[in-house]
């Protein structure tokens, strides 16, 4: 089995492609050890001292290390951990995904139906290249709530992102759109 590595633009966060699919469906977003446990695989990624958030997407997982930490002690560790998971063949989680795509709801308006189709077509794949996920939370008074996953959790460019990335392109499209910011 070999394992891809790729930086992320969170220079704390690397992004681990283990060829194969990780979660298939959903997100799964681990900030700590605990509430790890329904992950096998998190669970044994925060065993490795310095691990600080597990994030486990459709073929890939990021792992956000400690600032004192220095990436090239903690690769080969979690590379070992991810290659004995799956060549074990255990599974990743004992039960669903965390999140699935922001699915259009019943009562959605269509504002809102706009918004969710926009960060689902335009939006999340791009994040997810950056080995994080990018959640609608809500809408209020022309304010775009998003949750922040993965390597966009924390990292220092992720309010451009959201002011001059994604908040432009909602803006454009949706002219109700007048702010986007993280929850």
């Amino acid at each position: 089995m070999f394992i891809q590595t790729e930086e992320t633009p969170n220079p704390a966060t690397l992004k681990f492609l283990p060829g194969r699919a990780v979660m298939g469906e959903g997100t799964a977003d681990f900030a700590r050890a605990e509430g790890a446990e329904r992950s096998p695989l998190a669970s044994r990624l925060f065993g490795v001292d310095g691990v600080r958030r597990v994030f486990l997407g459709n073929d890939f997982v990021t792992v956000t290390k400690a600032d004192e930490k220095d990436w090239a002690l903690l690769k080969p560790a979690l590379l070992g951990v991810i290659m004995e998971h799956f060549t074990t063949n255990q599974p990743v989680m004992l039960g669903e995904g965390e999140s699935a795509p922001a699915a259009t709801d019943e009562d959605d308006d269509e504002i809102v139906i706009q918004i969710k189709e926009l960060l689902e077509t335009r939006v999340r794949p791009a994040v997810a290249q950056d080995g994080g996920d990018i959640v609608f939370h809500s809408f209020e008074d022309g304010v775009v709530y998003l949750h922040m996953q993965g390597s966009c959790s924390g990292c220092p460019s992720s309010t451009a992102t959201l002011k001059m990335g994604i908040e432009n392109m909602l803006r454009h499209y949706v002219p109700e759109v007048l702010e986007v910011r993280p929850v």
